[in-house]
């Protein structure tokens, strides 16, 4: 079985809590408590049962779900086309697009996602996942010319076994969820047993340290230059419910590793992920999707100090993009990384860098097929470079290319290059091109209806400030706007448009190395701007309260930031904050509670600076139903639609 790792080692653990306190009796409840594995036979015998094509549909598209998840993208795509068919919407297509693509059938996903674009009226929408699929093509055809081979080793299990690092005395430090990790439950996402670290040397594995490995998930580890030093990724639990995977630092006395001690700068919060030391043991690098960096996952790095490590700081922004950016590695000077948003062959595809500077690298190169696959591709490790910076000669990496995932070795052959004539002089440009684009609505007069995607939106006013200087230009038709980016610059850009909310982005060109074989780089900058729909209802995801409560709790806070910012941005516009409830409860009691949760809402954006007389709180209660269900009938996900907050501009 295919783990779909970051699943595995970054965001899965948020599942945990619920796995052995529900009693799953059905696939929606094995599904919504993320139990995959448990899902799927629950699913098929629904489907079969049910003859309602609408649900049919949704069935379908879970069973897509369950088996893209646990890392099975043919049977996956199979159950897409069924959901698509079915008539479950665009969702269905897009996921069977992805999954084509995960298995390799390049030439169908172009189809898919070419189809999907014409769907929902933006072939712009799709065209990175267009161009990415005939890249894979393309390279397969020249896969033989890498001179690279790929080989299993018999120390790989059945289970998944993935991210290697390199110990001492020629052994090799792994995470895998084989039958011998600690603890006897099995993982209800995967149907496998928790991941540990295990060492193998010759071919032999062993669990590596009983004090390091736990009954729940270890992730990635990494070792100074002597090895007498270790940072490990954990993501622990308490009081049932699991908390943000951290980094933790452990020291060898000679005999026995120390408790690890988790790296201070670590905030409640945030996930930190996928360590990595430099070769003197004085740089940290490593992921997180702290709500500073660019999107997704991003890539840190940290300094030791006499007091500890240093503050993190998010690489360049050629590195981050806002996709998730993983799985780091260094060698001398060169990073290896994961990506899901660079473009590549599938979910992960690994890229390298080179450092020419304090956090200045050169724009990142797919290392291709046969490195990389149709599947995630991860976790590179170096064991022998090849002539001066050419390549890397040998090494591990991780891939689940095979239906698990699993450590692969790879071999390049080295042939030296003729010596080039450098040339006098390089001319070095950076290019980026602001695309100002609108939402596509499934319901273009309802903006709480489903988000189909993105299109270009033309003539809009982009106010471009590089910290000296205002510039004032327009978009063109197609909504793109192209200019040279200065030398280590940051830049804001503010779109404006009649009948548009204001929306800001901002671009950094600060840490772009230089690449002699690539002297010229063009990049893009996506600034979205919403259309203005005045007293209609707008959903606020993601604001949930406690039972009885109105406190705003700190998951709530994201969302009110943005709305925050978007008041900001428009200064005019004065808006209706309103809570509602499920129809559970006196109506008195749900008013009052609802009016309560609102003023909440309505004092934390005053917090951010937002004028009181710009806003309005109303508390529903449970007068407005989102969703019209006879109370006692009405599903957990009907209740659950119907908790809401929501906004109006008036």
């Amino acid at each position: 079985m295919k783990q779909f790792v970051w699943i595995l080692v970054i965001s899965a653990f948020f599942a945990q809590a619920c796995a052995y306190t529900i009693k799953i009796k059905d696939g929606q409840t094995a599904f919504d408590q993320k139990q995959y594995a448990v899902a799927i036979p629950f699913l098929k015998k629904e489907f079969n049962k049910t003859k309602s094509p609408a649900k049919q549909g949704k069935i379908a598209f879970m069973l897509g779900e369950s088996y893209r998840i646990t890392g099975q993208p043919a049977t996956a795509a199979d159950w897409f086309a069924k959901a698509y068919a079915k008539s479950y919407g665009p969702d269905a297509l897009k996921a069977q697009a992805l999954a084509l693509k995960q298995k390799g059938d390049y030439e169908m996903a172009m189809v898919a996602f070419q189809e999907l674009g014409r769907e929902i009226g933006s072939p712009y929408e799709y065209r990175r996942e267009v161009n990415a699929c005939q890249d894979a093509i393309d390279w397969l055809k020249t896969e033989k010319k890498q001179g690279v081979t790929i080989e299993r080793p018999d120390f790989n299990s059945s289970s998944n076994d993935f991210a290697p690092a390199i110990f001492k005395d020629d052994q090799l430090v792994f995470v895998s969820d084989r039958n011998a990790a600690t603890g006897d439950k099995n993982y209800a996402w995967t149907g496998r047993k928790f991941t540990d670290l295990f060492v193998q040397k010759d071919g032999v594995v062993a669990p590596f340290d009983p004090s390091l490995n736990t009954p729940f998930n270890e992730g990635p580890v990494c070792f100074n230059q002597d090895f007498s030093e270790l940072i490990l990724t954990r993501c622990d639990q308490e009081n049932d419910k699991t908390i943000n995977c951290r980094l933790f630092s452990c020291k060898w006395d000679g005999a026995h590793w120390s408790a690890p001690i988790p790296l201070a700068f670590q905030e409640n919060g945030n996930n930190y992920i996928h360590p990595a030391l430099s070769k003197d043991g004085n740089t940290l690098y490593f992921a997180s999707d702290h709500k500073d960096g660019w999107g997704g996952y991003d890539l840190y790095f940290s300094e030791r100090t006499n007091t500890g490590w240093s503050p993190p700081q998010l690489l360049s922004r050629i590195i981050n993009t806002i996709g998730d950016e993983v799985f780091p590695t260094l060698e001398e000077d060169t990073l290896y990384f994961s990506s899901n948003y660079l473009g590549g062959m599938g979910g992960l595809d690994l890229f390298k860098s080179t450092k020419t500077g304090p956090n200045q690298w050169t724009p990142p190169k797919n290392l291709k097929s046969p490195i990389n696959s149709p599947g995630d591709d991860f976790g590179l490790v170096v064991t022998q470079t090849g002539n001066g910076k050419d390549f890397l000669k040998e090494g591990y990496i991780s891939s689940n290319r095979n239906g698990q995932d699993d450590i692969l070795f790879f071999r390049k052959k080295t042939v030296p290059k003729p010596p080039v004539e450098k040339p006098k002089e390089i001319t070095y440009k950076n290019f980026l091109k602001v695309i100002s684009l609108e939402k596509i609505y499934a319901d273009p007069d309802n903006p709480s209806s489903k988000v189909l995607g993105r299109k270009p939106l033309a003539e809009v006013e982009l106010t471009i400030f590089d910290g000296k200087n205002t510039q004032k230009v327009t978009t063109n038709e197609y909504g793109e706007y192209e200019f040279e980016l200065g030398k280590d610059v940051d830049y804001s850009f503010t779109g404006s448009k009649p009948d548009f909310l204001k929306n800001m982005v901002t671009y950094s060109s600060k840490g772009f190395g230089k690449d002699p074989e690539n002297p010229v780089q063009h990049y893009e900058l996506e600034l979205v701007l919403d259309k203005i729909f005045k007293n209609k209802e707008i959903r606020l995801e993601n604001i949930y309260y406690d039972f009885n409560k109105w406190d705003i709790r700190e998951d709530a806070k994201p969302s009110l930031d943005k709305l925050a910012a978007m008041l900001l941005e428009n200064p005019d516009i004065k808006i209706e904050l309103a809570s509602h409830t499920d129809c559970r409860g006196g109506e008195k009691y749900n008013r009052e509670l609802s009016q309560k949760r609102a003023d909440s809402a309505i004092s934390y954006l005053i917090s951010k600076g937002i004028d009181a007389t710009r806003l309005v709180a109303r508390g529903y209660g449970k007068s407005q139903p989102a969703v019209n269900c006879v109370c006692s009938k009405c599903t957990e996900e009907e209740h659950q639609f119907n908790r809401r907050t929501t906004f109006k501009i008036l």
